[in-house]
């Protein structure tokens, strides 16, 4: 009996696997732009991206989940969603290993060392949001919080602080140079992005779950249409696409943050009355 209960069933290793792959596409994001090579860095974040999302319904399909599995996976957030972008952030604002923009000029000594500062804050704001969400998940939320998690999510962020990049490189590709495009790589521009998504996922203020969101029935004709029409664009210019959604995505945090203060003064109300 003793020998059946030290073997480990295959099945279990499978999430670890697919979470240690999305670690290894984040490491390798790091090492990528490092070097410049910025789009490929964006493709390894992407897989990073996919097997996160992966890993838990893995887990939960075969009824594999463990308490090492969220622990990795809580590390693996740290490295893809916290050490990955901000370092992205700051080779790809100080000119990479050259520290030339594209236009010619010189990034100076002070302010390379003032992105990679706000490149520290923005993960360890990560971090912090990270280890918060761990011990949440033991806690009694009010019901009005169902819909809503506490600060941005540490993808979310992710999305966020490198939607200027991304935008920027499909601009690239496509060999259009528009007259706003200092701003996307300006040193100022990644400055304020790092502080500022930093301080979202930091933050207490609340943001959109999907997981737990749920149309009415009036609505559900144009949301399909617009799902549709989103999927179209991600076909036919995908990098653009996912740029432009991160900034929308920043601009539903204060309509976000309306609809949770009516729903929870509904909740009061409610309360109150009984």
């Amino acid at each position: 009996m003793e020998e059946l209960s030290d073997n480990v069933p295959l099945r279990s290793i499978v999430p670890n696997l697919v979470t240690s792959i999305a670690a290894c596409a984040g490491i390798t994001s790091i090492s990528l732009s490092s070097e410049g090579r910025f789009r490929e860095a964006l493709v390894a974040l992407l897989i990073a991206v996919i097997c996160d999302g992966m890993d838990g319904r893995i887990a939960r399909l075969l009824n594999a989940s463990s308490k090492l599995g969220a622990e990795l996976d809580s590390l693996a957030d740290f490295v893809n969603f916290g050490v990955a972008p901000a370092m992205f952030m700051y080779f790809w604002m100080t000119g990479g290993p050259t520290h030339t923009l594209p236009d010619g000029t010189i990034v100076a000594k002070p302010i390379i060392r003032i992105v990679l500062a706000c490149s520290l804050f923005y993960a360890m704001c990560d971090c912090f949001r990270l280890a918060r969400f761990n011990t949440m998940l033991e806690q009694e939320v009010a019901p009005y919080w169902t819909h809503f998690f506490t600060g941005v999510p540490a993808p979310g962020g992710c999305w966020m602080v490198l939607s200027l990049p991304i935008i920027s490189i499909a601009l690239d590709a496509k060999g259009i140079s528009p007259s706003f495009a200092w701003v996307l790589q300006n040193p100022w521009t990644g400055v304020f992005m790092l502080l500022f998504i930093g301080a979202l996922m930091a933050s207490r203020l609340p943001t959109i779950s999907l997981k737990h969101l749920h149309i009415r029935k009036p609505y559900l004709l144009p949301v399909m249409a617009g799902l549709l029409l989103m999927i179209a664009f991600l076909v036919t210019n995908f990098w653009m696409t996912i740029g432009v959604a991160g900034l929308l995505y920043i601009l539903t945090i204060p309509v976000t943050g309306f609809v949770f203060l009516r729903l929870r003064s509904s909740a009061l109300d409610s309360e109150s009355a009984k």
